[in-house]
């Protein structure tokens, strides 16, 4: 009877210790890092946000008050984006432009990567790799062809200038994006289809699109991202206020000389990246699941 109590307290002591030296583990292999994460992700919008409503003498002023906090926040750097600057059009143009582009590319996309994935022609696997290699060339290379074009075809300071060439990289992406996803899928689904009599056009949109919804809404969501936050092609294929997107609006409109009308700049890149943030909370399942179904083998 003394051994088995001796026993087990023994082993209540083991576990314990053990419990006591695993709470410690996880704190630093999980919650700190954890911690860290989450700290560096939201800071940048906590300090949009108060910049945003800082008074301009709480800007600068360092040694009266703190740069982490705000005294008698304001509404006026707010009031001034929205009512004495071109914002809203600027906001409404990168919608535009957005949706537009990226319903180009994945309708392009779908098509390359249903072809290269399921056709099985001589050389796919090549065109596959050489689509991938052509979204990494930076868009600092294809904007010099790509403006003589623009020009050429008279699309210059037009919102068709940026619709038709963010596809020039979204395509490729959203093509090998597809591509993985769409080698997930049972090739015996598409033989039992053509069995039937039905052609691949039939397969693609009964069979495989339904399927791939959540990889067509992963491609989507980053090609939206994208779209929303390119600059270089905005800037040199758009010259009018009224034209200009967010990124390049805020900057090139914002910014006078030396003088830098921050309080007017945090709010316009808070508001302005509240869209994304917004579409990927709605579609953050779908997304999951994509990026899953899309390494599959």
């Amino acid at each position: 009877m003394a051994a088995t109590e001796t026993m087990g307290r023994k082993k209540h002591d083991e576990g314990g210790a053990t419990y006591l030296e695993r709470t410690p583990r996880r704190l630093v292999t999980l919650y700190l890092p954890l911690a860290v994460f989450i700290f560096v992700l939201l800071f940048p919008f906590y300090w949009m946000t108060i910049t945003a409503v800082k008074p301009n003498e709480q800007l600068t002023d360092y040694e009266n008050y703190s740069p982490f906090w705000v005294v008698k926040p304001t509404l006026e750097h707010i009031r001034y984006l929205l009512f004495e600057t071109s914002y809203l059009p600027w906001l409404w143009n990168t919608i535009i432009i957005s949706a537009a582009a990226t319903f180009l590319s994945i309708f392009a996309a779908v098509f390359g990567a249903y072809a290269i994935e399921r056709l099985r022609f001589k050389g796919s696997r090549q065109v596959g790799l050489g689509i991938f290699l052509a979204y990494l060339v930076p868009p600092s290379i294809l904007f010099i062809p790509l403006a003589f074009m623009v020009f050429k075809l008279g699309l210059y300071d037009s919102k068709w200038a940026l619709i038709l060439t963010y596809p020039t990289f979204l395509i490729p992406f959203c093509t090998w994006l597809l591509m993985g996803y769409f080698r997930s899928i049972p090739y015996e689904l598409e033989e039992c289809a053509l069995i039937d009599g039905a052609t691949r056009l039939q397969i693609l949109w009964k069979i495989i699109l339904p399927l791939s919804v959540p990889g067509l809404i992963s491609a989507g969501i980053f090609a939206f991202t994208l779209s929303w936050n390119e600059f270089i092609y905005a800037l040199t294929f758009i010259q009018s206020s009224e034209n200009k997107t967010v990124p390049v609006g805020v900057l090139t409109e914002l910014v006078r000389s030396d003088v830098y009308e921050w309080g007017a700049l945090m709010a316009g890149a808070l508001f302005g990246s509240l869209p994304v943030v917004i579409l990927y909370s709605f579609f953050v399942d779908y997304y999951v699941s994509s990026m899953t179904g899309a390494v599959k083998e």
